[in-house]
Protein backbone atom coordinates (compact mmCIF):
# COMPACT_ATOMS: atom_id res chain seq x y z
CA UNK A 1 0.00 0.00 0.00
CA UNK A 2 1.02 3.45 -1.28
CA UNK A 3 2.15 5.60 1.65
CA UNK A 4 -0.77 8.58 2.73
CA UNK A 5 0.85 11.54 1.58
CA UNK A 6 -2.63 13.29 2.54
CA UNK A 7 -2.06 13.54 6.52
CA UNK A 8 1.59 13.71 7.17
CA UNK A 9 2.40 12.61 10.98
CA UNK A 10 2.31 15.45 12.86
CA UNK A 11 2.40 15.33 17.56
CA UNK A 12 -1.25 15.49 18.72
CA UNK A 13 -0.78 18.09 20.97
CA UNK A 14 -4.58 17.19 22.39
CA UNK A 15 -3.04 14.32 23.83
CA UNK A 16 0.64 15.14 24.78
CA UNK A 17 1.23 16.39 28.30
CA UNK A 18 4.33 16.64 30.53
CA UNK A 19 3.37 14.75 33.58
CA UNK A 20 0.20 15.35 35.48
CA UNK A 21 -1.38 18.66 34.27
CA UNK A 22 -2.50 18.60 30.62
CA UNK A 23 -1.40 21.66 28.64
CA UNK A 24 -2.77 24.89 29.65
CA UNK A 25 -6.46 25.52 26.92
CA UNK A 26 -4.77 28.59 25.92
CA UNK A 27 -1.72 26.72 24.40
CA UNK A 28 -4.37 24.02 23.34
CA UNK A 29 -6.08 26.22 21.16
CA UNK A 30 -3.10 28.13 19.67
CA UNK A 31 -1.54 24.55 18.54
CA UNK A 32 -4.85 23.75 16.86
CA UNK A 33 -5.13 27.27 15.12
CA UNK A 34 -1.25 26.32 13.89
CA UNK A 35 -2.16 23.16 12.25
CA UNK A 36 -4.67 24.51 10.50
CA UNK A 37 -3.04 27.55 9.45
CA UNK A 38 -0.34 25.55 8.15
CA UNK A 39 -2.54 23.27 5.80
CA UNK A 40 -3.59 26.39 4.47
CA UNK A 41 -0.51 28.58 4.39
CA UNK A 42 1.64 25.96 2.32
CA UNK A 43 -0.59 25.11 -0.52
CA UNK A 44 -0.80 29.05 -0.90
CA UNK A 45 2.51 29.90 -0.80
CA UNK A 46 2.67 26.65 -3.57
CA UNK A 47 0.39 28.49 -5.80
CA UNK A 48 2.15 31.86 -5.42
CA UNK A 49 5.80 30.31 -5.79
CA UNK A 50 4.14 28.29 -9.05
CA UNK A 51 3.59 31.61 -10.37
CA UNK A 52 6.54 33.16 -9.94
CA UNK A 53 7.89 30.83 -11.84
CA UNK A 54 5.63 30.87 -14.69
CA UNK A 55 6.43 34.71 -14.50
CA UNK A 56 9.96 34.06 -15.40
CA UNK A 57 8.58 31.63 -18.35
CA UNK A 58 6.51 34.77 -19.41
CA UNK A 59 9.51 37.12 -19.40
CA UNK A 60 11.69 34.34 -21.12
CA UNK A 61 9.28 34.77 -23.89
CA UNK A 62 9.23 38.84 -23.80
CA UNK A 63 5.87 39.18 -22.45
CA UNK A 64 4.41 40.52 -19.29
CA UNK A 65 3.36 38.72 -15.96
CA UNK A 66 1.31 41.66 -14.87
CA UNK A 67 -0.67 41.99 -18.07
CA UNK A 68 -1.52 37.87 -17.99
CA UNK A 69 -2.37 38.28 -14.39
CA UNK A 70 -5.04 40.83 -15.54
CA UNK A 71 -6.25 38.56 -18.46
CA UNK A 72 -6.69 35.74 -15.93
CA UNK A 73 -8.71 38.46 -13.69
CA UNK A 74 -10.57 39.65 -16.60
CA UNK A 75 -11.23 36.72 -18.26
CA UNK A 76 -12.49 34.19 -15.63
CA UNK A 77 -13.81 36.46 -12.47
CA UNK A 78 -14.21 40.14 -13.83
CA UNK A 79 -17.46 40.16 -14.82
CA UNK A 80 -20.88 38.20 -14.61
CA UNK A 81 -20.83 36.11 -17.82
CA UNK A 82 -16.46 35.18 -16.78
CA UNK A 83 -17.94 33.70 -13.54
CA UNK A 84 -20.58 31.54 -15.21
CA UNK A 85 -17.76 30.85 -17.56
CA UNK A 86 -15.36 29.98 -14.82
CA UNK A 87 -17.19 27.77 -12.79
CA UNK A 88 -18.78 26.29 -16.04
CA UNK A 89 -15.70 24.53 -16.17
CA UNK A 90 -15.07 23.92 -12.84
CA UNK A 91 -18.21 21.94 -12.54
CA UNK A 92 -16.36 18.98 -13.99
CA UNK A 93 -13.07 18.96 -11.97
CA UNK A 94 -15.13 18.82 -8.80
CA UNK A 95 -16.32 15.32 -10.15
CA UNK A 96 -12.61 14.49 -11.16
CA UNK A 97 -11.02 15.69 -8.49
CA UNK A 98 -12.84 13.64 -6.24
CA UNK A 99 -11.78 9.92 -8.05
CA UNK A 100 -8.17 11.27 -6.81
CA UNK A 101 -9.21 12.76 -3.54
CA UNK A 102 -11.83 9.43 -1.93
CA UNK A 103 -8.58 6.56 -3.20
CA UNK A 104 -6.08 9.16 -1.33
CA UNK A 105 -7.89 9.14 2.35
CA UNK A 106 -6.20 4.87 1.70
CA UNK A 107 -2.92 6.25 0.53
CA UNK A 108 -3.33 5.59 -3.34
CA UNK A 109 -2.48 7.28 -5.99
CA UNK A 110 -5.27 7.13 -8.60
CA UNK A 111 -4.79 9.09 -11.97
CA UNK A 112 -6.95 7.87 -13.99
CA UNK A 113 -9.80 10.10 -14.19
CA UNK A 114 -9.22 11.13 -17.77
CA UNK A 115 -10.54 7.83 -18.97
CA UNK A 116 -13.25 7.68 -16.30
CA UNK A 117 -14.65 10.53 -18.04
CA UNK A 118 -14.78 9.87 -21.29
CA UNK A 119 -15.81 6.45 -20.60
CA UNK A 120 -18.97 7.67 -18.31
CA UNK A 121 -19.49 9.79 -21.58
CA UNK A 122 -20.09 7.29 -23.95
CA UNK A 123 -21.91 4.91 -21.48
CA UNK A 124 -24.40 7.81 -21.15
CA UNK A 125 -24.73 8.26 -24.46
CA UNK A 126 -25.27 4.60 -25.07
CA UNK A 127 -27.90 4.16 -22.97
CA UNK A 128 -29.70 7.02 -23.90
CA UNK A 129 -31.09 5.24 -27.66
CA UNK A 130 -32.68 2.24 -26.05
CA UNK A 131 -34.24 4.58 -23.76
CA UNK A 132 -35.64 6.84 -26.10
CA UNK A 133 -39.68 7.57 -25.44
CA UNK A 134 -39.15 7.17 -22.05
CA UNK A 135 -40.12 9.97 -19.97
CA UNK A 136 -36.97 12.17 -18.98
CA UNK A 137 -37.44 11.72 -15.41
CA UNK A 138 -36.85 8.14 -15.72
CA UNK A 139 -35.01 8.56 -18.48
CA UNK A 140 -31.86 11.03 -17.02
CA UNK A 141 -31.19 9.43 -14.01
CA UNK A 142 -31.13 5.73 -15.96
CA UNK A 143 -28.33 7.47 -18.16
CA UNK A 144 -26.87 8.96 -15.47
CA UNK A 145 -26.80 5.75 -13.40
CA UNK A 146 -25.17 3.94 -16.80
CA UNK A 147 -22.17 6.17 -17.11
CA UNK A 148 -21.28 6.30 -13.13
CA UNK A 149 -21.49 2.27 -13.01
CA UNK A 150 -18.87 1.90 -15.92
CA UNK A 151 -16.36 4.35 -14.19
CA UNK A 152 -17.22 2.71 -10.91
CA UNK A 153 -16.13 -0.74 -12.52
CA UNK A 154 -13.42 0.78 -14.58
CA UNK A 155 -11.56 2.42 -10.96
CA UNK A 156 -12.85 -0.13 -9.63
CA UNK A 157 -11.38 -2.55 -11.54
CA UNK A 158 -8.10 -0.55 -11.24
CA UNK A 159 -8.48 -0.86 -7.06
CA UNK A 160 -8.98 -4.76 -7.43
CA UNK A 161 -5.38 -5.00 -9.25
CA UNK A 162 -3.95 -3.51 -5.75
CA UNK A 163 -6.08 -4.76 -3.29
CA UNK A 164 -5.81 -8.48 -4.55
CA UNK A 165 -2.72 -8.37 -6.83
CA UNK A 166 -0.26 -5.94 -5.73
CA UNK A 167 -0.11 -3.77 -8.68
CA UNK A 168 0.94 -0.37 -8.72
CA UNK A 169 -1.98 1.50 -9.10
CA UNK A 170 -0.78 4.76 -10.35
CA UNK A 171 0.70 2.69 -13.33
CA UNK A 172 -2.32 0.76 -13.19
CA UNK A 173 -4.88 3.74 -13.58
CA UNK A 174 -3.13 6.01 -16.14
CA UNK A 175 -2.66 2.30 -18.76
CA UNK A 176 -6.59 2.00 -18.13
CA UNK A 177 -7.56 5.73 -18.64
CA UNK A 178 -4.99 5.11 -22.48
CA UNK A 179 -7.66 1.94 -22.55
CA UNK A 180 -10.78 3.78 -21.53
CA UNK A 181 -9.67 6.51 -23.92
CA UNK A 182 -8.90 4.19 -27.02
CA UNK A 183 -12.10 1.80 -26.55
CA UNK A 184 -14.15 4.75 -25.86
CA UNK A 185 -12.36 6.51 -29.69
CA UNK A 186 -13.56 3.19 -31.30
CA UNK A 187 -17.08 2.72 -30.14
CA UNK A 188 -17.78 6.59 -31.21
CA UNK A 189 -15.91 6.20 -35.14
CA UNK A 190 -17.84 2.65 -35.05
CA UNK A 191 -20.34 0.61 -33.27
CA UNK A 192 -22.25 3.83 -31.37
CA UNK A 193 -21.12 6.54 -34.39
CA UNK A 194 -23.82 9.16 -35.81
CA UNK A 195 -23.54 8.31 -39.57
CA UNK A 196 -24.38 11.81 -40.28
CA UNK A 197 -21.29 12.93 -38.24
CA UNK A 198 -19.42 13.23 -41.41
CA UNK A 199 -16.27 15.62 -39.65
CA UNK A 200 -16.67 15.02 -36.18
CA UNK A 201 -17.60 11.87 -35.56
CA UNK A 202 -20.17 11.55 -32.70
CA UNK A 203 -22.73 9.18 -31.01
CA UNK A 204 -26.24 9.51 -32.00
CA UNK A 205 -27.74 12.52 -30.46
CA UNK A 206 -30.05 11.82 -26.48
CA UNK A 207 -32.16 14.42 -28.32
CA UNK A 208 -33.71 17.47 -26.74
CA UNK A 209 -35.83 15.72 -23.89
CA UNK A 210 -32.89 13.97 -22.23
CA UNK A 211 -30.81 17.24 -21.97
CA UNK A 212 -29.64 18.98 -18.83
CA UNK A 213 -30.83 22.31 -18.19
CA UNK A 214 -28.86 25.14 -16.50
CA UNK A 215 -29.22 25.72 -12.48
CA UNK A 216 -32.33 28.21 -11.94
CA UNK A 217 -30.25 31.81 -11.78
CA UNK A 218 -27.32 30.92 -13.30
CA UNK A 219 -26.09 29.60 -16.71
CA UNK A 220 -24.28 27.07 -15.52
CA UNK A 221 -25.68 23.21 -16.04
CA UNK A 222 -26.24 21.15 -13.15
CA UNK A 223 -22.74 19.25 -13.31
CA UNK A 224 -21.80 22.34 -10.75
CA UNK A 225 -24.71 21.58 -8.39
CA UNK A 226 -23.93 17.61 -8.50
CA UNK A 227 -20.29 18.38 -8.29
CA UNK A 228 -20.91 20.49 -5.22
CA UNK A 229 -22.97 17.91 -3.23
CA UNK A 230 -20.90 15.25 -4.09
CA UNK A 231 -17.31 16.85 -2.27
CA UNK A 232 -20.23 17.70 0.79
CA UNK A 233 -21.33 13.86 0.77
CA UNK A 234 -17.19 13.03 0.15
CA UNK A 235 -16.57 14.91 2.94
CA UNK A 236 -19.47 13.36 5.16
CA UNK A 237 -18.39 10.19 4.04
CA UNK A 238 -14.20 10.66 5.13
CA UNK A 239 -14.26 12.74 8.32
CA UNK A 240 -17.94 11.77 10.21
CA UNK A 241 -18.16 8.11 9.34
CA UNK A 242 -16.33 4.94 11.26
CA UNK A 243 -16.11 3.88 6.63
CA UNK A 244 -14.20 7.24 6.31
CA UNK A 245 -12.54 6.49 9.58
CA UNK A 246 -11.27 2.90 8.85
CA UNK A 247 -9.98 4.34 5.19
CA UNK A 248 -8.00 6.48 6.94
CA UNK A 249 -6.52 3.78 9.06
CA UNK A 250 -5.64 1.76 6.44
CA UNK A 251 -4.23 4.33 4.54
CA UNK A 252 -1.77 5.00 7.71
CA UNK A 253 -0.91 2.01 8.02
CA UNK A 254 -2.00 -1.46 6.21
CA UNK A 255 -0.73 -3.78 8.55
CA UNK A 256 -2.54 -2.29 11.66
CA UNK A 257 -5.47 -2.35 9.49
CA UNK A 258 -5.71 -5.50 8.92
CA UNK A 259 -4.14 -6.68 12.52
CA UNK A 260 -7.65 -4.96 13.42
CA UNK A 261 -9.53 -6.77 10.93
CA UNK A 262 -10.18 -3.86 8.87
CA UNK A 263 -12.22 -4.97 5.26
CA UNK A 264 -9.01 -3.38 3.55
CA UNK A 265 -9.49 -4.72 0.20
CA UNK A 266 -13.02 -3.74 0.59
CA UNK A 267 -12.26 -0.35 1.34
CA UNK A 268 -9.48 0.12 -1.34
CA UNK A 269 -12.23 -1.37 -3.96
CA UNK A 270 -15.15 0.78 -2.72
CA UNK A 271 -13.21 3.98 -2.16
CA UNK A 272 -11.59 3.77 -5.81
CA UNK A 273 -14.94 2.47 -7.70
CA UNK A 274 -16.50 5.51 -5.64
CA UNK A 275 -14.13 8.01 -7.23
CA UNK A 276 -14.40 6.48 -10.79
CA UNK A 277 -18.41 6.77 -10.86
CA UNK A 278 -18.05 10.55 -9.46
CA UNK A 279 -15.63 10.95 -12.34
CA UNK A 280 -17.92 9.36 -14.88
CA UNK A 281 -20.97 11.61 -14.31
CA UNK A 282 -18.49 14.46 -15.26
CA UNK A 283 -18.34 12.65 -18.75
CA UNK A 284 -22.30 12.44 -18.47
CA UNK A 285 -23.05 15.83 -17.52
CA UNK A 286 -20.56 16.67 -20.90
CA UNK A 287 -22.81 14.71 -22.93
CA UNK A 288 -26.46 15.59 -21.52
CA UNK A 289 -25.96 19.29 -20.95
CA UNK A 290 -22.83 20.41 -23.08
CA UNK A 291 -22.42 18.60 -26.24
CA UNK A 292 -25.61 16.52 -27.17
CA UNK A 293 -23.81 13.53 -27.71
CA UNK A 294 -20.21 11.67 -27.13
CA UNK A 295 -17.52 12.93 -29.21
CA UNK A 296 -13.63 13.27 -29.02
CA UNK A 297 -14.50 16.94 -26.81
CA UNK A 298 -14.87 14.69 -23.91
CA UNK A 299 -10.90 13.83 -24.36
CA UNK A 300 -10.70 17.74 -22.72
CA UNK A 301 -8.29 17.19 -20.34
CA UNK A 302 -10.66 17.60 -17.12
CA UNK A 303 -9.40 14.61 -15.30
CA UNK A 304 -5.53 15.80 -15.69
CA UNK A 305 -6.46 19.10 -14.11
CA UNK A 306 -8.42 16.98 -11.46
CA UNK A 307 -5.27 15.77 -10.30
CA UNK A 308 -3.64 18.91 -9.70
CA UNK A 309 -6.99 20.39 -8.45
CA UNK A 310 -6.92 17.24 -5.70
CA UNK A 311 -3.25 17.58 -4.64
CA UNK A 312 -3.80 21.55 -4.03
CA UNK A 313 -6.62 21.02 -1.61
CA UNK A 314 -4.74 18.26 -0.48
CA UNK A 315 -7.38 15.94 -0.63
CA UNK A 316 -9.89 17.83 1.38
CA UNK A 317 -13.21 17.39 -0.41
CA UNK A 318 -14.18 20.77 0.92
CA UNK A 319 -11.20 22.46 -0.23
CA UNK A 320 -11.71 20.82 -3.44
CA UNK A 321 -14.71 23.82 -3.88
CA UNK A 322 -12.68 26.81 -4.18
CA UNK A 323 -9.45 25.25 -6.09
CA UNK A 324 -11.41 23.93 -8.62
CA UNK A 325 -13.42 27.20 -9.12
CA UNK A 326 -9.43 28.97 -9.12
CA UNK A 327 -8.47 26.35 -11.60
CA UNK A 328 -11.67 26.68 -13.72
CA UNK A 329 -11.25 30.69 -13.94
CA UNK A 330 -7.61 30.33 -14.89
CA UNK A 331 -8.73 27.49 -17.69
CA UNK A 332 -11.50 30.12 -19.02
CA UNK A 333 -9.18 32.68 -19.64
CA UNK A 334 -7.63 30.86 -22.18
CA UNK A 335 -8.98 32.30 -24.86
CA UNK A 336 -8.60 35.85 -23.92
CA UNK A 337 -5.05 35.86 -23.05
CA UNK A 338 -4.58 33.48 -26.88
CA UNK A 339 -5.48 36.71 -28.75
CA UNK A 340 -4.47 39.69 -26.40
CA UNK A 341 -0.81 38.16 -25.69
CA UNK A 342 -0.15 35.61 -28.86
CA UNK A 343 0.33 32.89 -26.68
CA UNK A 344 -0.49 29.52 -27.57
CA UNK A 345 -3.09 27.74 -26.15
CA UNK A 346 -0.90 25.39 -24.12
CA UNK A 347 0.98 28.33 -21.92
CA UNK A 348 -2.26 27.83 -19.28
CA UNK A 349 -0.78 23.94 -19.33
CA UNK A 350 2.68 24.95 -18.54
CA UNK A 351 1.25 27.26 -15.66
CA UNK A 352 -0.74 23.77 -14.42
CA UNK A 353 2.25 21.86 -14.86
CA UNK A 354 4.69 24.07 -12.58
CA UNK A 355 1.78 24.21 -10.39
CA UNK A 356 1.66 20.57 -9.85
CA UNK A 357 5.61 20.71 -9.47
CA UNK A 358 5.38 23.36 -6.80
CA UNK A 359 2.51 21.43 -4.87
CA UNK A 360 4.73 18.17 -4.79
CA UNK A 361 7.70 19.56 -3.62
CA UNK A 362 5.66 21.92 -0.64
CA UNK A 363 4.40 18.49 0.60
CA UNK A 364 7.99 18.23 2.10
CA UNK A 365 7.32 21.36 4.08
CA UNK A 366 4.47 20.23 6.02
CA UNK A 367 5.94 19.68 9.58
CA UNK A 368 9.40 21.55 9.26
CA UNK A 369 8.19 25.20 10.44
CA UNK A 370 8.39 26.20 13.94
CA UNK A 371 5.94 28.58 13.35
CA UNK A 372 2.75 25.55 12.47
CA UNK A 373 4.60 23.06 14.59
CA UNK A 374 3.86 22.96 18.29
CA UNK A 375 6.11 20.06 18.79
CA UNK A 376 9.24 22.23 17.46
CA UNK A 377 8.16 25.22 20.23
CA UNK A 378 10.84 25.45 22.77
CA UNK A 379 9.79 27.72 24.76
CA UNK A 380 6.55 25.25 25.75
CA UNK A 381 8.31 21.49 25.96
CA UNK A 382 7.89 21.36 29.16
CA UNK A 383 4.20 21.29 27.98
CA UNK A 384 4.09 20.38 24.46
CA UNK A 385 5.85 16.69 23.36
Amino acid sequence: MAADTTAPALPLVESAVSGPDHPPASLQARAWLARRAEALAIPVGAVIAGFLLFSLFLLALGKSPLAFLDLVWRGGFGSPFALQNSLQRAAPLLLAALCVALPARLGLVVIGGEGAIVLGGVAAAAAAQPLQGFPPMLAVPLMALAAAGAGAAWIGAVGALRAYRGVNETIASLLMSYIAIALSNHLIEGLLRDAGSLNKPSTWPIGEAFAVGPMPGLEVHWGLGIGILACLAAYGLTERTTIGFAARIAGGNVRAAQIQGLPVGRLVVGFTALGGACAALAGFFEVAAVHGNANASLNAGFGYTGILVAFLARHNPLAILPVAFLLGGIEASNGLIQRRMQLPDATVLVLEGLLFLVVLVSETLYGRFKLFSPHLWAEKRGAVS
